[in-house]
């Protein structure tokens, strides 16, 4: 066993979290002891994320031998998938089905017109069939052709593929002809990337089945090699301890275990600034918030109720790749800090999703780039500080005048303001997706604000979308590595029954969550980590027959009665839709279950410094700058080390940190609290 001590519910020794994001790679380290905490940001290395971790350790001068856990955040599985470079994987499956990843469920590109591009993850010469059948029961139609198989295993090896998916039909059922094809493929394949859909997905639908088993084969080698390069190079530095990663459900895997199932990784990085704004908002005091992560290439929002992350295994990361494994639901725009602002052929306006990335980056990183972004647009409207970004100040005013404001009839300012005012709009339009879409109001939510650029654009967004409130962290810009170091253990289950309600066996039903959740504490207790409490979530994904959308439906424990799972379906089904349907009987689809390892808290408050904190508001500030609110507004400028614990202040304001700027726009009220965040009533 390993792992770091508790001491009277708190943890002992260095506990280091590192985010890599599509532009920065942050790292928060903190010293449970003394409550000291190092920071560090510094440019991801997109050839090899390692390069970037490293380096962002070294900044913070981290002795390793002396940390006893990193927790890192990765987008390598997401970067893979969505950029298609993906390790060369083959197809085994059910004789007449090769092209169910293809087929998918005749959707489109585009929801109007009839162009569009899709690329399977798996191309058609490498799927082959084998004859055997199941039925939806489980039953034998077709015995498994085993000399089949071997000849398909040993086609697709001899055709250079790397990795290995069996995918029958209803495996779900009864996984015996996967589980025997996976015994024969072991014995030829050359290495352990061998998938099997079951393993992976216990549901129904072929379709959603197959391309989550086919994306966990494709990303599998290079999700291992990735961490076992860094997971050696931190032992060649001192880390004696393992390497843990944040899964897209919000919990963690230990480095030696997450290519197993290296398709829960996919949504990583954007996981733990979900969970850091759970645990945030707990101690504030504020449970319901629409979170805003706005970095520099894309902008990640997602919706927690009651405290609780938002987990679906009902995602599909883009068009036609459905993913339903358990995760993290959150909605990603193409719109980050160094988006890059164009006037098309028609004259329009775009903004993103095209982005400058970090190398050369927006106009103002001085590093060679030369087309405007959204940073340039706030660097030439004053929100951003000149003397940090301003030795390119002339070259992003002479790019925003010719290359957006000659085409649209605009100043150079006028024209910047154009491109804000669009980005917050594609924007707007993700948070409205995760809460009207869903039957929720912006209004009853606060929006927490952070990556490097959300404060930037937060209050403004809250305007647009009448939220009342914005709640800023301590430290916006390094949120996501945060929530590496307080994300609990998790472990979710998903058991596929589809069954009529009344015909269900619900003592089966309590057996199915009694064996999950066993299995989940197991898990947890091999993991070796410490927690202070287990605790065990439980729901189902039900529908009315004849309907395909699901609803999830939380449960008080493991053991309901048909009649309770009746009346919370109907509740729900009303509270979604306004409708009700008392003659249409239900079905019980999927049974969930979340086993959830509770680890000791982390004082926050030390985030920023107390020391640094000065007497009053006005000793705070570093001087008055010209700011674009629609014309140009003299502004008072704030170090945020230096607020006090107990600050107020109406905007119009400029806050500046080492990892970002807020902007309190005019009228709007702030005031701190006492784990040093900066809560922010929009519209005074």
């Amino acid at each position: 066993m390993w792992g770091y001590e508790v001491k009277a519910d708190r943890m002992t020794g260095l506990v280091a979290g590192v985010d890599v994001g599509g532009t920065f790679t942050d790292l928060v380290i903190f010293d449970p002891e003394s409550g000291a905490v190092r920071l560090a940001k510094v440019p991801t290395t997109l050839e090899n994320q390692a390069f970037g971790v490293l380096a962002a350790l070294d900044q913070a001068g981290a002795d390793l031998a002396h940390v006893d856990l990193i927790v890192h955040g990765t987008t390598t599985t997401t970067n893979a998938v969505l950029e298609r470079k993906l390790a060369r994987t083959g197809l085994i499956t059910t004789e007449g089905f090769r092209d169910v990843l293809e087929l998918g469920r005749r959707t489109r590109p585009q929801p109007y017109g009839m162009t569009g591009r899709f690329t399977p993850v798996i191309p058609r010469d490498l799927r082959l069939e084998v004859p055997e059948r199941m039925d939806a029961r489980g039953r034998v139609l077709t015995a498994l052709d085993e000399a089949a198989v071997a000849r398909a295993v040993s086609a697709l090896r001899d055709a250079g593929c790397e990795s290995l998916v069996i995918h029958f039909l209803h495996s779900y059922a009864n996984p015996a002809h996967e589980l025997r094809a996976a015994e024969i493929a072991a014995s030829l394949w050359p290495n352990r990337y061998i998938t099997c859909g079951h393993a992976l997905l216990s549901e129904s639908r072929e379709y959603e089945r197959g391309v989550t088993a086919a994306v966990n084969a494709a990303v599998q080698p290079l999700l291992e090699r990735y961490v076992g390069r860094l997971a050696d190079e931190l032992k060649a530095k001192g880390y004696a301890r393992d390497l843990l990663v944040m899964n897209g459900n919000g919990g963690m895997v230990s480095s030696r275990a997450v290519a197993r199932e290296a398709v829960k990784t996919v949504m990583s990085g954007p996981a733990s600034g979900v969970m850091a704004a759970v645990y945030t908002g707990r101690r504030a005091g504020i449970n319901n918030l629409i979170t805003y992560d706005m970095g520099g290439t894309s902008t990640d929002v997602a919706m927690i109720r009651a405290g609780r992350a938002p987990v679906s295994n009902e995602i599909e990361v883009e068009y036609a790749m459905p993913i339903h494994v358990p995760m993290v639901d959150v909605r990603t725009v193409g719109a980050g800090g160094g988006s890059i602002a164009r006037v098309d052929q028609g004259g329009m306006l775009r903004v993103g999703p095209e982005s400058a990335g970090s190398n050369p980056g927006p106009i103002c990183y001085g590093r060679g780039g030369l087309r405007p972004t959204i940073s340039d647009a706030n660097i030439l409207l004053g929100r951003l500080s000149p003397e940090r970004f301003g030795h390119a100040l002339d070259q992003v005013r002479a790019a925003y005048a010719d290359q957006i404001g000659a085409p649209l009839g605009l100043g150079a300012e006028r024209a910047a303001e154009a491109v804000l005012t669009l980005g917050n709009i594609h924007m707007a339009g993700a948070i409205r997706m995760v809460s009207i879409s869903v039957g929720a109001d912006p209004r009853d939510f606060a929006l927490f604000a952070f990556g490097g650029a959300g404060p930037l654009h937060a209050c403004a967004l809250a305007r647009e979308l009448s939220i009342p409130r914005v709640l800023i962290p301590a430290r916006p810009g390094i949120t996501n590595a945060l929530g590496c170091v307080v994300a609990d253990l998790r472990h979710d289950f998903v058991r596929t029954l589809n069954r009529p309600l009344d015909g269900a066996d619900m003592d089966a039903v309590a057996a199915i969550f009694a064996g999950q959740e066993t299995e989940g504490r197991r898990l947890i207790a091999d993991e070796g980590i410490v927690v202070t409490d287990v605790r065990a979530e439980y729901s189902v994904d039900m529908q009315f027959i004849g309907q395909t959308h699901l609803l999830r439906v939380p449960l008080p424990d493991g053991r309901p009665t048909r009649d309770a799972l009746q009346q919370a379906f109907e509740r729900a089904y009303f509270e979604r839709f306004k409708v009700e349907l008392a003659t249409i009987r239900p079905a019980l689809v999927n049974l969930n279950l979340s086993v959830i390892g509770r680890r000791p808290e982390i004082d926050l408050t030390r985030l920023i410094d107390p020391a640094g904190r000065r007497g009053a508001v006005t000793d705070a500030q570093t001087g008055v700058r010209q700011v674009w609110f629609g014309g140009w507004v003299d502004t008072p400028v704030y170090w945020r080390d230096h607020l006090p614990g107990d600050a107020r202040l109406v905007g119009p304001a400029i806050i500046e940190q080492m990892d970002t700027t807020i902007v309190i726009e005019p009228g709007d009220r702030m005031e701190t609290d006492g784990e040093g965040n900066l809560i922010v009533t929009v519209g005074g």
